[in-house]
């Protein structure tokens, strides 16, 4: 059981950290502001890290992880580009990252939950991400 749930906790970590970078790629270049630009930038490469501490402990665990649905990534996309569309700024690419962010928090938190005996290394990436997504949030909320 324990190892069942370590792995199913790390593959969803690292569905959401993939999605996370996609999001991020997806916006970055329509952040205008350069202080913007350097918070998604340094918050991109944190998920980066983290990708490679999940993927190590999947790798330990013969694993290949997880990407994220297609369906996920699609609507993610759609939803993107068409408000960035709509309206190219600052405050859109802020919203939208701060919705992805919201919906990664609620996500993982319920992953927490549902894995209870995942051993503790792979607890830590998950709650690490958590917080990773909710710093985010704070840190641009004077883009919103």
């Amino acid at each position: 059981m324990i190892e069942q749930d370590t792995i199913r906790l790390l593959r969803e970590c690292d569905a959401g950290i993939k999605m996370g970078v996609s999001a991020i790629d997806e916006v970055l270049s329509h952040a205008k502001n350069p202080d913007f630009r350097k918070l998604l930038t340094q918050c991109r490469a944190k998920h980066e890290e983290l990708s490679h501490e999940a993927q190590c402990l999947l790798d330990r665990d013969q694993d290949e992880g997880k990407d994220p649905t297609p369906i996920a990534k699609g609507m993610s996309w759609l939803k993107t580009n068409w408000k960035l569309a709509v309206d190219d700024s600052d405050q859109t690419v802020a919203n939208l990252i701060t919705d992805g962010c919201n919906m990664a928090v609620k996500a993982l938190t319920r992953y927490l939950h549902a894995y209870p005996a995942a051993d503790d290394a792979s607890k830590d990436i998950a709650k690490r991400l958590i917080r990773l997504e909710d710093q985010l949030v704070e840190d641009i909320r004077p883009y919103l």
